[in-house]
């Protein structure tokens, strides 16, 4: 596990909150050289503490069918490996978009996205179920997202209301 500093802390917060924030902003935002942080970047994306760069789509404003799954599933963990090697096999298909290593009633939670009800349904009985760890599948479909990533999808109202003191 690598060590970061404090500019490094720092980019990764800001560049976390928007990751569209140049270099140039984040030297403002900073008070270091523009150099500095560009370096402090670079570093951070060789060593894959930053992986990716990514959009957060509200897609329930746009014609777009997709169904998101959260499928709770347990499993025997393998000889010598643990939950890594299921959990391996679990993530490598396309349709898989996360896979967690859960403390509680179940072992991994693996979110899944596929065009419809029955392409999850399909992946669920066909691909995840059949591997011989797995011991059972909860299946959960997503309805609405509210919030993702610290960002409210819905429209709503401050709460402009007095803050009342004793």
């Amino acid at each position: 596990m690598k060590e970061l500093n404090d500019l490094q802390l720092k980019v990764l917060d800001l560049l976390k909150e928007d990751a569209r924030r140049t270099p140039a902003l984040l030297s403002t935002l900073l008070g270091e050289s523009e150099d500095k942080i560009k370096a402090a970047v670079a570093q951070l994306e060789q060593d894959h503490v930053i992986v990716k760069y990514a959009t957060v789509v509200n897609w329930s404003k746009i014609d777009d069918e997709k169904v998101t799954a959260l499928i709770e599933v347990q499993i025997t963990p393998e000889r010598g490996r643990g939950f890594e090697g299921i959990a391996e096999r679990i993530y490598l298909y396309p349709q898989v978009k996360s896979v967690y290593l859960m403390s509680g009633a179940y072992d991994l939670l693996v979110e899944v996205e596929g065009g419809n009800l029955r392409e999850v349904a399909n992946f669920v009985s066909e691909k995840l179920s059949p591997i011989d760890s797995v011991l059972s599948t909860k299946t959960n479909f997503i309805l609405k997202k509210y919030k993702q990533d610290g960002i409210i999808f819905e429209d709503h109202q401050e709460d402009n209301r007095l803050m009342i003191s004793p």
